[in-house]
C-alpha cells in the first residue's frame, strides 16, 4: 500500500542525498519522521476499514418482517411455518432486534461539524475547526488573554503532548469556540474548565 511506495520513495532518496541535491535532505528526513509514518498507517487504517465497511441489506427490517409473516400466512401450514411465523411475530423479535437493526442501519455514525457561523468578519483570513479527543489525558497547550484583543489564544504548545501530537494547534491560534461553547467574554479559566 502506502507505505511500500513511502520506503520505495525513501530508497531512492537516500541515493540522492548522498550526492547532495539541493533540498532532498530535508525531504528525506520529512519523509523518515516519525509522526509522518504513523499518520500513513493511521491513513491505511481507515481506507481498509471504509473498504471492508458492512452494510445493512435492508433499512426496514421490521417491514420485511411483516411482509414474510403475511407471505407464510398464504403459504400450506406445516409445523416449521408455524414455528417460525410465531417466531417473527414474537416481540423479543420485532420491539428488540428489528427494531435495534432498523435504528443503526438509518444512523450515519460518521462525525459531523457544526456549520460555521454566518457572522463571521470579512477580515478573517482564515478559520479552523479542531477536533481533539482527550480520553482523560491534558491537552498539551496553555491559554492566555491578548493583552490587546482581549481574545483567548493559545499561548503554547507542550512538545510531545496531544495538541503537539495532533498538530491542529499552535501558539498564537485565537479560540472562537470550545465544546459548542463562545469563549468571547470568559476568562481563560473558564475556558480550561470548559476544555
Amino acid at each position: 500500500g502506502l507505505s511500500h511506495v513511502l520506503t520505495l520513495v525513501l530508497q531512492e532518496l537516500s541515493l540522492l542525498c548522498k550526492r547532495d541535491v539541493n533540498g532532498v535532505g530535508t525531504l528525506y528526513d520529512l519523509l523518515r519522521s516519525r509522526w509522518l509514518q504513523a499518520l500513513l498507517k493511521i491513513y491505511e487504517c481507515l481506507q481498509h476499514y471504509l473498504g471492508k465497511r458492512p452494510a445493512p441489506v435492508t433499512l426496514q427490517a421490521r417491514a420485511l418482517n411483516r411482509e414474510v409473516i403475511e407471505i407464510l400466512r398464504e403459504a400450506p401450514q406445516s409445523g416449521e411455518i408455524k414455528e417460525l411465523r410465531r417466531l417473527l411475530r414474537s416481540p423479543h423479535l420485532k420491539a428488540a432486534l428489528l427494531s435495534a437493526h432498523d435504528t443503526v442501519a438509518q444512523k450515519d455514525f460518521e462525525p459531523t461539524l457544526p456549520p460555521l457561523p454566518d457572522n463571521i468578519p470579512e477580515n478573517e483570513e482564515a478559520m479552523r475547526i479542531v477536533c481533539l479527543v482527550k480520553n482523560n489525558q491534558p491537552l498539551g497547550a496553555t491559554i492566555k488573554r491578548h493583552e490587546i484583543t482581549g481574545d483567548i489564544t493559545v499561548a503554547r504548545v507542550i512538545h510531545g503532548g496531544l495538541a503537539d501530537r495532533s498538530g491542529l494547534l499552535y501558539a498564537g491560534d485565537k479560540l472562537v469556540e470550545v465544546n459548542g461553547v463562545p469563549v468571547e467574554g470568559l476568562e481563560p479559566e473558564q475556558v480550561i474548565n470548559i476544555l
